[in-house]
């Protein structure tokens, strides 16, 4: 916890906190989306999507709306709504967010890492983005160039700008912020690059998903930007395995639904219609861990836990860092309550 409370007190001091010119075009919570939204309680125990994706949060939220411009996409999320926990939504209430006892629903799931640390991450509709500090920079070049693929840069202009005249804003820094500012200077950490959000080195002030009124505008305000017609976001859906199936060529997989419950213990099942997908986005911890669950992962792992080996990938939970000198490993660990995974 200790670490967490450091990076909101970092986060607090070099981050802009004043009156705000936006980059968004409104400063007002948009609830829109919630024409999408439904307890799991009340979804079919059977259904059929083009697109299924687990995991509601800073990398599901937008990938839905975008998919729901063409296809019908089942999003879902272990968590309930920002509007079941109004302090998720305003900047007073961040560190409630981490302070706030985990009774397995709290938007603030608390874990530790490897190396002993107290952490959090999010377990709500907007993932993570609704329990940060709100500071918001694009990636830097050095992501581009070394990730091994060919990225269209117009594309991540637009897609950069699509998020930021939605959810970003621009700050004027208080009078203690300036002066913290100048002294970065001072102490040579230049240069002074103004007011960005690319990613640079030196010193500069950038962007923030609060707004002058210290409102949150999580991720979750970009499935308003969705067709939401042809968008279903189950919250407290608990998923507990992929199901796969093999074509007539056995060493070749296809992901063709999922298996959840709901908070009443009920099993749904959702497919995807031909060339759809199951697309993961629960996270670097939920993601690797939910491939072990439905047998994709090393052999020698999944065999010691009983579970049936779908696809053996011996990378599957490792390499994963908490710390720069640290790998932590994901397993594979039947419980019975889905929702503390």
């Amino acid at each position: 916890m200790a670490a967490a409370l450091l990076l909101f007190l970092l986060s607090y001091i070099l981050h802009p906190q004043l009156e705000a010119v936006a980059l968004a075009t409104s400063s007002d919570h948009d609830f829109s989306y919630m024409k999408s939204v439904h307890s799991a309680t009340d979804l079919p125990l059977e259904d059929v999507y083009d697109y299924i994706i687990v995991g509601g949060g800073t990398a599901g939220c937008p990938l839905a709306a975008t998919l729901s411009e063409k296809y019908s996409v089942l999003v879902l999320e272990r968590g309930s709504t920002p509007a079941a926990y109004p302090q998720v939504l305003n900047a007073n209430g961040m560190l409630n967010n981490l302070l706030q006892e985990d009774d397995g629903k709290t938007p603030a799931q608390r874990f530790v890492s490897k190396d002993g640390v107290k952490v959090v991450r999010g377990r709500i509709l907007g993932g993570t983005s609704m329990l940060n500090g709100g500071f918001f920079s694009r990636a830097d070049d050095q992501f581009y160039n070394e990730s091994g693929v060919d990225w269209d840069k117009d594309m991540v202009e637009k897609a950069y700008q699509w998020v930021e005249d939605t959810i970003v804003f621009s700050y004027n820094l208080s009078t203690f912020q300036s002066i913290l500012r100048k002294g970065l200077l001072q102490a040579g950490v230049g240069p002074d690059n103004g007011f960005t959000l690319q990613h640079l080195v030196g010193t500069k002030t950038s962007g923030s998903t609060f707004d002058d009124q210290g409102r949150r505008h999580g991720a979750v305000e970009l499935l308003n930007k969705g067709v939401l017609n042809n968008l279903r976001v189950a919250v407290e859906a608990y998923v507990e395995r992929i199901i796969f199936s093999s074509s007539n060529n056995a060493s070749r997989l296809s992901a063709t639904g999922v298996i959840y419950k709901d908070s009443k213990g009920r099993t749904h099942r959702a497919f995807v219609k031909d060339k759809g997908e199951v697309i993961l986005s629960a996270g670097a911890i939920g993601s690797p861990q939910l491939l072990l669950l439905s047998g994709v992962g090393p052999v020698a792992h999944l065999s010691s836990l009983h579970i049936p080996v779908v696809y053996s990938n011996p990378d599957v939970g490792n390499f994963i860092a908490d710390n720069p000198r640290n790998n932590i490993n994901i397993v594979a660990v039947r419980v019975s309550d889905p929702n503390s995974c």
